[in-house]
């Protein structure tokens, strides 16, 4: 008897696959195979798919978890992994995720600060994008097509092969992901002349609830207003993205200086809070405290100031002359080089070796961490800054990073996109701790929970502004998906401030089963909820 070669192929790839797939008497899971191998061609699903028995299965896992909190063993882990090559691959997962009913976590870079790009306490499929990295510069008409997967290293080496004279306003870390980065902001050295990340996109394509490709015709204006800056995970798969490139002049200048308590830390300190912000648009600062050995064997506060300035250091040096002169101006204490250097200087890699913009993973050995954020809109006083200097003492590894805002943010409004933090901040705060040991972890998260409670009359207030992309579960979790708006307000409106509640109203619109859920994903609205089931009730 002759078998039909149409019906022998899906028979002979569910074979594959299940010999691949974990054994497991979880239907959701086995359903969720079979429905997956049905939208896939049989000779790709073992490539595609990685599940706990698969050999590569726990290397693909790990290699992007760049937090070791979210890296031990009752970590919960998913079911599987999916390493999409193609669009149509991440439409079938999504697509057989929601058939199933299993949750999806998305992740590009991993390195999300609680890991939720990774981890779900609910039974999970991972898609993870680092197969998906493409990028196409058009240096003719200043623009750039990237795929989610690629990280910000792989972007600016590629702008960098094609131009020594276009840039773009992201992140200064290399091995950030670009998918989470511009979907929830980014910003980095060129933000105070340009703006964010978020700020310069052009298109997008996104796979939605239904498994659509969409682009931002299709989508319509108020989805790819919510994905700019509002964070993709909470309504879709983001697959690429269209970024418009800014220009940078041949030649920018580097400084770096430091001074101790006993060199007159303080008072530098309270100096940037008052210049910082209204430095020339084409200045940044990055300003880091840090506990350090004292000189007389105690500890002390070092306070580091990195600047990158979009001109030439004869061009510069009239205004640190005015502004900072207690620092060392001579002229080797500045260095004058491409942009794409400054982006190695301020990763701390070798400014010569553009090549390891293409590593993926980070040069120094990757640790626990915790980060929570701020927004500082008064000058701190010096008492206030004492105490926080007090705090850090009771931490050696302790750090505290400021990014003075200004420029450019003063001028876009704050509904231009969901990241709302413009005028009127000086500058944002980052509470910062690593360790090495796990038996460390709950020290020094108590930490950052202790300096944060101390810096609540410093920083601003109704709300108490923090960033998504130093995302904070302390703010406050849905865990079982079904938080109110008002519950989930309490950290919405810390991220997002009055362009929540359009967040809300765009999730009700396109995801109103709340598919795309994670512990800080937008709400869907009660009404749009209740009226969604109706709907499904009917159906049924």
């Amino acid at each position: 008897m002759e078998i039909s070669h149409v019906k022998l192929v899906p028979v002979l790839l569910f074979i594959l696959l299940s010999s691949v797939w974990c054994t497991t008497s979880n239907s959701i899971s086995e359903s969720f195979l079979q429905c997956f191998s049905s939208h896939i061609p049989s000779n790709s699903g073992s490539k595609i798919i990685l599940t706990k028995n698969s050999p590569a299965y726990y290397s693909v896992l790990q290699f992007s978890i760049q937090n070791f909190r979210f890296l031990n063993t009752t970590t919960p882990k998913p079911e599987a992994i999916i390493t999409p090559f193609k669009h149509s691959h991440v439409q079938a997962a999504v697509i057989c995720s929601k058939k199933v009913g299993i949750q999806i976590r998305t992740r590009s870079g991993g390195h999300d600060y609680e890991g939720l790009s990774y981890v779900s306490i609910a039974p999970f499929i991972l898609i993870d994008l680092f197969e998906l990295r493409s990028i196409d510069i058009d240096i003719e008409n200043e623009i750039a097509w990237v795929e989610s997967g690629a990280t910000l290293g792989e972007l600016y080496y590629a702008i960098a092969q094609k131009s020594k004279v276009h840039g773009f306003p992201a992140g200064t870390c290399p091995t950030v992901g670009v998918g989470g980065h511009i979907s929830g902001g980014g910003y980095g050295s060129l933000f105070r002349k340009y703006g964010m990340a978020a700020d310069h996109v052009l298109d997008a394509k996104i796979v939605d609830v239904n498994g659509r490709v969409l682009d931002r015709k299709s989508m319509g204006e108020e989805l790819f207003w919510a994905i700019r800056g509002g964070g993709g995970a909470s309504f879709g798969v983001i697959l690429s993205w269209k970024l418009r490139l800014v220009p940078v002049p041949p030649t920018v200048t580097v400084y770096t200086d430091s001074k101790t308590m006993e060199q007159g830390a303080a008072k530098l300190v309270s100096k940037c809070q008052v210049l910082a912000d209204w430095m020339p648009e084409g200045y940044f600062l990055r300003a880091v405290l840090e506990v350090t050995n004292g000189t007389n064997g105690g500890k002390t506060i070092q306070f580091e100031l990195s600047f990158l300035f979009l001109e030439t250091y004869e061009e510069l040096l009239p205004w640190m002359k005015e502004n900072f002169p207690e620092l060392n101006l001579s002229r080797t204490a500045f260095t004058e080089m491409s942009w794409i250097q400054s982006i190695l200087h301020f990763a701390h890699y070798t400014t010569n070796d553009t090549e390891a913009l293409l590593n993926r993973t980070q040069q120094s050995v990757r640790s626990f961490f915790k980060g929570k954020s701020d927004y500082v809109t008064e000058p701190i006083s010096e008492a206030g800054m004492e105490g926080l200097y007090q705090i850090m003492f009771q931490l050696d590894t302790s750090m505290v990073i400021l990014a003075p805002f200004g420029g450019i943010m003063n001028e876009i409004s704050e509904s231009e996109i969901p990241f709302p933090h413009r005028k009127g901040n000086l500058y944002e705060i980052l509470y910062y701790v690593s360790w090495d040991d796990d038996n460390e972890t709950e020290k020094d998260v108590s930490w950052t929970r202790r300096v944060y409670g101390y810096m609540a009359p410093y920083v601003s207030k109704s709300p108490r502004a923090a960033y998504l992309n130093y995302r904070d579960l302390d703010l406050g979790t849905d865990k079982d998906a079904n938080t109110s708006y008002a519950q989930a307000s309490i950290w919405g409106l810390s991220y997002f401030k009055n362009n929540f509640r359009r967040l809300a109203q765009v999730k009700t619109v396109v995801d109103p089963g709340n598919f795309f859920r994670n512990e800080q994903t937008i709400p869907v609205l009660r009404s749009g909820k209740m009226k969604y089931q109706q709907q499904l009730d009917a159906s049924l």
